[in-house]
């Protein structure tokens, strides 16, 4: 768990305090006499353009193109030098194109019946045994620490401590990265399209905290898998006996876990394994599940984004935060923050190994027993001074670290597909190669690629690039705080609900054209090659 400490240790960088338009203001008000006015009113003007400006680059959404190869492609011996410069020249053109090509966002529904017709949502009001229950309970969910703490201000956890300026004066909070039930559902209840009619709903939420259920079983002495799985085999009994689940045979329901999919697939037939047997349930399996991680091999579940430190409460707040970052000194070409592992087959030490023998790296290690990465400021001030952070697999594919290094304007190195690109495809663009790079992990394991010569081999103009790109994304990956609303923004969570609502969207289509042996297909298809 992140727990905040003040660091007053030496900035590797400057933290900006003023921006550069204050200074300017300030300077303009040391004139006197008649000369004051018009500079104030160029100022005005000027600070009126930048705001429409980012406010536009806002709206738009990532890049969206075929897959195509990698950026990273070190020039071989034989290789010639002009012909590698001309390759990337026409990747970074063809990024440059997706991005002009991207089209905007619509604006923000008003909550009438004209902006909100397809889109409603209907909530559940489920018994409290399923969400309100579990809560009270937060103190003995780990036997060795009470998470009561996280659950204040709306599930996003105490302010963070900003005595070294490394975050935003406001919206920054010690969030734990499994903590998404109720900040999820908190957001949803402020949705703009909310009815009270079923009939009327594009989608029903479930708001079942289905993550903070199971983590209360897995380290207690209540861990038989009986008592893990009885809360959803009570949930789905609820469920089926409603009116609103007949419409669709639940094919419009969804809900969420704020842990990995893999804590929710024990194998039915087991008693031994690790979690409960949720995802096997034939009735979650008609549902739309959201997860922080989902499983490579089913259809019905879908990957979100980690909660990160950053829940904005006004647009203001995204856009000043995204100038900041785009002003921030990156004197390190790459950094790796985190701990080796005893897996042998872990790439972590070869990670360490190369960052700690390179000029260009920063490292952040995290040994047993030592703090570094418990203080969020340690990590976020070293990301914030980087133009590329090292993303390898944590204890499961992907880490919350990714998305904590988009927060800081760093550029996520990959080396697994599975650790974002085949997992967060409502998102993040479907151009990776725009936000990211990839280094197969193979060939780090196997000692044949150098991380620095690899990240140095991108021309500075497709790194900057990737960079602004990274910024770009922080709006549609940011968990707004649920105790206010944004104001034309739109966050992980509305970007979430455009998705879900077009999927039921398109399954109500194929039922009403008479092909649902084609959804029962998929799902069979999906459990006979997990049993495979």
């Amino acid at each position: 768990m992140h727990k905040q400490h003040s660091n007053r240790s030496p900035k590797p960088f400057s933290t900006p305090r003023r921006s550069r338009l204050t200074v300017s203001m300030e300077k303009a008000g040391a004139y006197g006499g008649k000369r004051w006015l018009p500079r104030l009113l160029l100022l005005a003007a000027l600070t009126w353009l930048l705001m429409v400006y980012f406010h536009l680059a806002m709206f738009r959404t990532p890049p969206v193109s075929a897959p195509h190869a990698s950026l990273v492609a070190v020039p071989s011996d034989g290789d010639d030098g002009q012909r590698f410069r001309l390759r990337q020249e026409q990747q970074l053109e063809r990024i440059s194109s997706a991005s002009a090509a991207a089209s905007a966002l619509p604006e923000r529904g008003r909550g009438d019946d004209a902006s909100c017709r397809g889109r409603y949502v209907y909530i559940h009001d489920l018994p409290r045994r399923f969400n309100a229950e579990i809560l009270e309970n937060c103190a003995h969910w780990y036997p060795w620490h009470n998470m009561c703490g996280y659950l204040e201000n709306g599930g996003l956890g105490e302010p963070v401590d900003n005595a070294d300026g490394v975050f935003g004066d406001e919206g920054w909070y010690a969030t734990d990265h499994f903590g998404l039930d109720i900040i999820f559902h908190r957001r949803v209840q402020q949705y703009d399209c909310l009815t009270d009619d079923s009939s009327r709903a594009a989608a029903v939420f479930v708001p079942f905290y289905a993550g903070f259920d199971i983590v209360q079983h897995l380290w207690g002495v209540n861990s038989t898998a009986a008592e893990k799985d009885a809360l959803s085999l009570d949930l789905v009994d609820w469920l089926t006996r409603r009116p609103e689940w007949r419409a669709m045979g639940g094919r419009d329901h969804f809900f969420l876990s704020g842990r990995t999919a893999y804590d929710h697939q024990r194998r039915p037939e087991s008693d031994s394994e690790w979690g409960n047997k949720l995802l096997h349930l034939p009735a979650v399996q008609n549902m739309t599940v959201l997860f922080v991680e989902k499983l490579a091999w089913t259809k019905f579940d879908f990957a979100i984004p980690y909660p990160t430190y950053f829940h904005p409460g006004k647009d203001a707040q995204i856009l000043e935060w995204q100038q900041r970052m785009r002003g921030m000194k990156r004197q390190w070409l790459f950094s790796f923050a985190g701990g080796a592992r005893n897996d042998p087959y872990s790439i972590r030490h070869h990670l360490i190994r190369q960052c700690g023998a390179s000029s260009f790296c920063k490292l952040v290690q995290c040994r047993k027993n030592e703090r570094n990465c418990l203080i969020p400021s340690n990590f976020m001030r070293v990301f914030q001074g980087t133009r590329f952070c090292l993303q390898p697999t944590g204890d499961t594919m992907t880490r919350r670290s990714a998305f904590d290094a988009i927060m800081a304007g760093c550029v996520p190195v990959f080396f697994h597909p599975d650790s974002a690109h085949t997992q967060y495809r409502w998102h993040l663009p479907e151009a990776h190669d725009a936000y990211s790079v990839l280094i197969p992990e193979d060939d780090v394991r196997a000692g044949n690629v150098s991380i620095e010569e690899t990240l140095r081999a991108i021309p500075p103009e497709v790194a900057e690039r990737m960079t602004e790109t990274v910024i770009g994304l922080i709006p549609r990956l940011v968990y707004a705080d649920p105790r206010s609303r944004l104001e034309t923004l739109r966050d992980a969570v509305d970007v979430t609900l455009e998705a879900i609502i077009a999927r039921v969207n398109k399954m109500r289509e194929e039922m009403g054209a008479g092909r649902e042996h084609l959804l029962q297909k998929q799902n069979d298809d999906a459990g006979s090659q997990q049993r495979s």
